[in-house]
């Protein structure tokens, strides 16, 4: 009883207390917190390479950063090459193989990366000596090996056809080539072409090139002394060879005198990745780096209180997140605000974002969002001071950049002294909504004419993947889409031929994460359809169709087919589904002749009587069909078609490519079985 009577007198002076305060006003914020960004060692050896030492004991382990100071030339037709120079580096020395350097590395326990720019490595410190004698044999002795290549090119291409799915990468490509210009290194894209023309001499090249001591700073980080990194940076380092390192100066991009409006498109998208971005002229170390900051975070810096964020989501509902980065660059630095948003809100919210950019230029910021700001920045800087490696790139900037060696000191202290008039005057320097790439990235067929209004000129222009322009070339007028199907059913084998199957087998198989997989597809009229995928031997998962019973098996159980789903395997059982076409009410709309895989197609949207819309593109030379676009519950698939063989007089696709996301599918058709007799019972539903 006593403790209780002692909590109730404790709630009752808290509630005394409070209520002494207005809590609608805030609290006055103190001074900025003393920073001590803590003392860093620096020398230069002979060989011209300049080495930061930070000092830290209290784990066990050192790390050593390599960071070249280039600026980068332009690749040409051999765009990626320099990536892959970097990751070559570790491929292999004239001492040691690929898995030798992983062994050795696994061995201590240790981490060893490289990237065009340098190299990065880690261990305990009792393993440092043999960390560095790893690291220094891949710096000064890589072998580029061919067969090295090969794979990093086909790592690259995978990533490449993953990518063309991905509206956020397709828009990065777009947005880089239309700021930056196709002759600036920052508006280079890698494409599958550029990347056959790479050669191992290009990666050697690149390397005896840059990778030299006089452009370069080695920054030790963690439980070692200053004199302790002089000695192993003359051993390991020492014997690199100094040279002349290329300079390269390119143009600033010359920007727009008025908006440039832009669409790529992403077929069968519902929503659209929408951008708002422009260059700016900010370097590191700028003296308005701390109001820009400021100014930045208050329209959409990553906080939920973000002006972008509070009005596109919390607001009118159009996004999950909506959000705004300003980037300093030694060369040229961006403004990009984006979202992704619902297709029918895509003019909608652009004109919000834009909104948000013209009333930062226009109207002074609240007490209470400036102060908010600066607080959220001050904690995240002081957590960020707790990590050896942020005082180590503090070290790094203030040398590279030739910084004051108080500024992160200041930082701080600049960030507190930055004024309501110092946040619009940073926002009409460096928020030019009347001289930025407006982009959407969506269903382009849907989203262009809604981008018009953007446009003072109302001209809106298509890009591909590749920030290529797009010539949306017309149907011609005596094409129909019946035409188009009629083609089509001629190409593959004509109509006559294909009514005469009855049923149909199909076997593919692909290769998932190194394991087998293998999926049967079973046909027969009227209505019934079977597919099995198998993992390993294992069927992992089963759908079955007889008529107007469906069922599917996955490791997640057995269910029957109904509604919406069951219509939907209705209508992917037929075996040739063209046949029927008109007979079964599905709409037909040709949206003009575009390039896939360097052939020329009709784009024809294909929507079933059910509502479910596919866009199939059809050979505008040959009518076999090329590409095929459907949304689905997982999100959209993309399958593309190859190798057409005939079979029984039939033309069949021995090869596809399916694309679901950031997954990408190489699928070989290894059997295909017309008119066999496949038994009813195989489609039996217990």
């Amino acid at each position: 009883m006593k403790r209780i009577f002692s909590i109730i007198i404790l709630l009752a002076f808290v509630v005394a207390v409070s209520a002494q305060f207005d809590r609608s006003i805030p609290p006055k914020a103190g001074p900025a917190p003393e920073v001590q960004i803590g003392d860093y060692q620096q020398f230069t050896l002979p060989n011209g390479l300049k080495v930061i030492v930070v000092e830290n004991h209290k784990v066990p382990a050192v790390a050593y950063s390599l960071t070249l100071d280039v600026t980068l030339p332009a690749q040409g037709d051999q765009a990626g090459y320099i990536d892959i120079a970097g990751q070559l580096l570790r491929s292999g020395t004239t001492n040691r193989s690929k898995a030798e350097i992983d062994e050795a590395i696994d061995f201590i326990g240790g981490t060893l990366s490289t990237q065009s720019k340098g190299i990065y490595a880690r261990s305990l410190s009792k393993h440092s000596d043999q960390l560095l004698e790893i690291m220094s044999d891949v710096l000064l002795n890589p072998t580029f090996p061919e067969e090295e290549l090969k794979k990093q090119v086909i790592q690259y291409k995978t990533a490449i056809q993953a990518n063309k799915e991905e509206p956020s990468a397709i828009a990065e490509n777009v947005a880089g080539k239309l700021i930056y210009g196709k002759e600036d290194p920052y508006g280079e894209i890698m494409s599958e072409q550029s990347l056959d023309n790479i050669t191992t001499a290009d990666c050697v090249n690149y390397y005896k090139n840059y990778f030299r001591p006089n452009a370069a700073y080695l920054v030790i980080v963690g439980d070692i002394t200053p004199k302790e990194a002089k000695k192993q940076a003359k051993k390991y380092f020492g014997s690199w060879e100094e040279g002349a390192v290329p300079q390269n100066v390119f143009p600033y991009p010359k920007g727009y005198e008025q908006t440039e409006v832009a669409v790529a498109n992403k077929e069968g998208a519902n929503q659209s990745t929408i951008m708002v971005t422009h260059d700016v002229n900010l370097t590191p170390g700028h003296p308005d780096l701390p109001g820009a900051r400021v100014m930045n975070s208050i329209l959409g810096g990553g906080s939920f209180n973000a002006r972008l964020f509070q009005n596109l989501r919390e607001d009118k509902a159009y996004t999950y997140g909506a959000y705004s980065s300003l980037e300093s660059d030694e060369r040229i630095g961006s403004f990009t605000a984006s979202a992704q948003v619902r297709s029918s809100v895509t003019d909608s919210a652009l004109t919000e974002i834009l909104k948000e950019m013209e009333r930062m230029r226009t109207e002074l910021v609240s007490d209470e969002e400036l102060q908010l700001v600066k607080n959220s920045i001050i904690g995240n800087f002081g957590r960020a001071l707790e990590d050896p490696q942020t005082v180590a790139r503090f070290a790094l900037n203030i040398e590279r950049y030739d910084l004051p060696k108080d500024y992160y000191e200041n930082y701080l202290k600049n960030i507190e002294e930055v004024t309501k008039e110092d946040v619009q005057e940073m926002a009409i320097k460096y928020l030019k909504p009347d001289h930025a790439v407006i982009l959407a990235v969506g269903n382009a067929s849907a989203i262009t004419d809604k981008m018009k209004i953007f446009s003072p000129s109302q001209e809106v222009k298509q890009y591909d993947y590749y920030g290529k322009l797009v010539e949306k070339k017309a149907v011609a007028a005596n094409v129909s889409a019946t035409d188009v199907i009629a083609e089509y059913i001629e190409a593959i084998g004509g109509k006559e031929k294909i009514a005469l199957v009855n049923d149909l087998k199909m076997s593919m198989g692909m290769s998932i994460q190194g394991m087998e997989v293998k999926v049967e597809v079973l046909q027969k009229k009227p209505g019934m359809f079977y597919q099995a995928t198998s993992m390993n031997g294992n069927v992992v998962s089963m759908q079955v169709l007889n008529g107007d019973k469906g069922k599917m098996k996955t490791p997640m159980g057995e269910q029957n087919l109904e509604g919406e789903a069951l219509k939907q395997l209705q209508e992917s059982a037929r075996i040739f589904p063209e046949l029927s076409y008109i007979k079964d009410g599905v709409e037909l709309k040709l949206d003009g002749v575009e390039t896939v895989d360097g052939k020329e197609t009709y784009k024809m949207i294909i929507t079933q009587p059910s509502g479910n819309s596919t866009t199939v593109f059809y050979g505008v030379e040959d009518g076999l069909k090329y590409k095929e676009v459907t949304e689905t519950p997982q999100g959209v698939v993309s399958t593309t078609y190859a190798s057409y063989q005939n079979i029984d007089g039939i033309n069949f696709p021995m090869a596809m490519k399916q694309v679901l996301g950031p997954q990408s599918f190489d699928i070989e058709i290894t059997e295909v079985a017309i008119n066999k007799g496949i038994e009813d019972s195989q489609f039996e539903i217990n």
